[in-house]
């Protein structure tokens, strides 16, 4: 027969903990330990590219600020010599869309989608070559363009830039999205890609198809004449540096 216990002995009974329990609590002790890690090595590559965009961006205004004082030197230069300086030719250009193609051929809209142009108050960015020459006295009726300022492409890029992900037209709220989809070719940040557009380096070609086509608004005061060309006191046309007067009032 089995022995009662004595009175005020407590009887401890082994509690077994369920074999699914243990399993679902190691993994989730596997997942946090992960998720920690993966987190603190995401934390110091932060650290790392935000260090490395700081050292680009300085290394970007030392180099503008030696060529701006370049040239104001080579222009004192000549002044003082009684010639005069001639800068070396844009070799960018921007777009700017000012008319609809109602009734008109089929190469001048294609022509318009070559260039990233499809509405009304598109603007995009063009290297200078014979081709694209040929591809705006094309369409030149309905276009305006000229040679904007690094002050005018950084505002464009900042203010309305947005970028072309698998067909999709995705703000640039941050550098991991130009990274992920530039990194390859050494553009990291926003500085980086606006440089790259500036100095119409190596990989402008990537660079520009990665940026989405400027949706601008009507310039503010209105167009003065869409009809007739910006040499006639018109809008369409050449306008040289004074495409960043025009820009700046449609941003």
């Amino acid at each position: 027969m089995s022995q009662k216990p004595p009175q005020g002995q407590k009887i401890e009974l082994e509690q077994k903990v369920p074999e699914s329990l243990k399993r679902k609590t190691e993994r989730n002790t596997r997942v946090k330990q992960a998720t920690g890690e993966a987190r603190k090595k995401r934390l110091e590559h932060n650290k790392v590219l935000r260090a490395l965009y700081l050292k680009n961006a300085q290394n970007y205004a030392a180099e503008y600020a030696k060529l701006d004082r370049e040239l104001i030197d080579n222009k004192r230069k000549a002044r003082s010599s009684g010639g005069f300086y001639v800068p070396a030719e844009a070799k960018l250009i921007l777009v700017v869309r000012i008319r609809g193609i109602n009734k008109h051929s089929p190469q001048i809209r294609q022509t318009l989608r070559l260039l990233k142009l499809r509405q009304l108050q598109n603007a995009a960015f063009v290297r200078v070559n014979k081709a694209t020459i040929e591809m705006l006295r094309k369409v030149e009726p309905y276009i305006t363009y000229g040679y904007p300022s690094r002050a005018l492409v950084k505002h464009l890029i900042y203010k309305r830039g947005y970028a072309k992900v698998n067909g999709q037209r995705i703000p640039i709220t941050n550098n991991g999205i130009i990274e992920q989809q530039l990194g390859k070719v050494g553009i990291h940040s926003v500085e980086d890609l606006i440089h790259e557009i500036v100095t119409v380096g190596p990989n402008f070609k990537l660079a520009n198809r990665f940026l989405w086509a400027f949706k601008l608004r009507s310039p503010r005061g209105g167009f003065n004449c869409k009809r007739q060309s910006f040499h006639n006191n018109g809008d369409w046309g050449n306008r040289e540096d004074l495409i960043n007067d025009m820009v700046k009032r449609m941003i």
